[in-house]
């Protein structure tokens, strides 16, 4: 591809696509580009110095060179690295050529001495390539930074797509200089493969997915999105986040062991950095902080292990293999307590502090959690307060046998459910809600839950949809994380 006519014909395609102006390396190709092509250019020469890191119009003959070609502006490094000629040399040459000159910076040190030669243009092309490992995203703040010393600033390095080009101009960015993006196939067709080659991976990789509730902990083996195997085990409220529990979980999957290539575990609770902590404790006693991932990956020897809160990760499972596909979704899911999760613009949103989605720990007036009143949990009370068996199975087959206390309770728990989606719909306005959990997913909640939204305002009544994998929904999800984790 480093030839003149090719390098020509790629400029001449850029200014067909709207490009405002060019960035050239080599006095040959800027003789070539600015005969051919009526846009300015930024002219660049590029060394391997033997003797210094700079690489960038390192000479003051580079510079004679470039404005012999017809370059409008020259690009010198103006890093604070040891170099040949000083960048004030630098300049003045480019001045004294009627040129303009753009410093390409690696710090905002560096943009404020290079605003004080009298450099035109700031350039962020060398944030990151100055010494450790190169990081994947471009360095927005540098570009805001650098915006507040006024005058023209160019956000170059790694803005890789249509998307990173519009949130440096957001930062502040003059104009946006795109090369390997558009400029080098190689680079282009090799994050094609990759993320090819990661999908069909992930497609085939095989899960030991753990879904961790209140009353059981199920383990299954998943690939692509079916379970083929699967162990259940009670959850112990006073073993639960302990070295025997996690054991306990491994000697259970034992049998599997080298059978699978992840480990993901959907758990109640929080999980934050890779630590697992309890929403509401009364539900289960996890202990603060619990060090989920490693004590994962000792119990399982597995070096590829991910964690999620079990409602976000069923959110994922529904959203990529169930009733959510494709859609803006609400997950919620009403068993034991009751958790949700949050899919938006196709991604899962966990939230700053992996609280998205928690609506039963919502607090009311009352300073009761949401789901004190409306899970199971919540249910059982309240039947036990009117003399019943404090069971939400008993309290269904109440309900199914036509009895009026059981049909008030459950009443009043889908009305207070309904009025919360309600709310939820004017805050994020998603396009449905997918209801599972044990008793979300029961026919009669279900139907108590559509007959209390009938009566909220067609503007604020969400679009209700069953769970299509029921209560294997976490497990899915957690198993489509799992794979997808290089």
């Amino acid at each position: 591809m480093d030839r003149v006519e090719t390098i020509v014909a790629m400029a001449l395609a850029a200014r067909d696509g709207g490009a405002a102006a060019l960035r050239i390396e080599g006095a040959e190709n800027v003789a070539a580009v600015t005969r051919a092509c009526a846009l300015p250019v930024i002219g660049i020469v590029k060394r391997d110095l033997a003797d210094s890191p700079v690489r960038i119009t390192p000479f003051l003959d580079d510079v004679e060179a470039l404005a012999e070609a017809g370059a409008a502006a020259i690009a010198v490094d103006a890093t604070a690295r040891r170099r040949p000629v000083a960048v004030a040399e630098l300049l003045q040459a480019i001045q004294a050529r009627g040129r303009a000159a753009m410093a390409d910076l690696a710090s905002f040190a560096e943009a404020e001495a290079a605003r004080g030669l009298g450099f035109d243009i700031i350039g962020t092309t060398l944030s990151g390539y100055t010494g450790g490992t190169v990081p994947e995203a471009p360095d927005f703040a540098l570009v805001a930074a650098c915006r507040a010393l006024g005058g023209t600033v160019v956000a170059e390095g790694r803005y890789n797509s249509p998307a990173l080009a519009a949130e440096a101009i957001r930062s502040g960015a003059s104009a946006v200089c795109v090369g390997s993006a558009i400029t080098r196939q190689e680079h282009i067709t090799g994050w094609f493969r990759d993320a090819v080659q990661g999908a069909a991976a992930a497609a085939t990789r095989t899960v030991l997915a753990i879904d961790v509730g209140g009353t059981k902990s199920l383990l299954a083996l998943v690939r692509d999105g079916r379970i083929e195997a699967e162990r259940t085990m009670p959850t112990s409220a006073e073993a639960i986040g302990s070295a025997a529990w996690f054991a306990e979980l491994a000697a259970l999957a034992a049998p599997w062991r080298g059978g699978y290539e992840a480990v993901g575990a959907a758990v109640t609770g929080l999980v934050v950095d890779g630590h697992w902590t309890a929403l509401n404790p009364a539900t289960l006693p996890i202990p603060p902080r619990t060090p989920l991932l490693a004590r994962l990956r000792e119990a399982f020897g597995c070096a590829r292990v991910v964690a999620a809160n079990d409602a976000q990760a069923a959110a994922w499972g529904e959203y990529r293999r169930g009733a959510g596909a494709g859609h803006d979704m609400l997950f919620l899911t009403v068993s034991s307590g009751i958790g949700g999760g949050l899919v938006l613009d196709g991604r899962l949103r966990v939230g700053d502090r992996g609280l998205a989605g928690s609506l039963g720990q919502v607090i009311g007036a009352d300073g009761e959690r949401f789901e004190a009143e409306a899970s199971g949990f919540g249910l059982a009370r309240a039947a036990a307060a009117r003399g019943q068996p404090a069971d939400t199975r008993a309290l269904f087959a109440a309900l199914d046998a036509g009895a009026g206390w059981a049909d008030e309770l459950v009443r009043a728990a889908a009305g207070r459910l309904a009025a919360a989606l309600g709310n939820l719909q004017r805050l994020i306005d998603m396009e449905l809600v997918v209801l599972g959990g044990g008793i979300g997913m029961l026919p009669a909640y279900r139907a108590r839950v559509e007959a209390a939204l009938a009566e909220l305002d067609a503007i604020v009544r969400p679009r209700l949809v069953p769970a299509r994998l029921g209560g294997k929904a976490g497990i899915i999800g957690i198993a489509e994380m799992s794979a997808a984790v290089g």
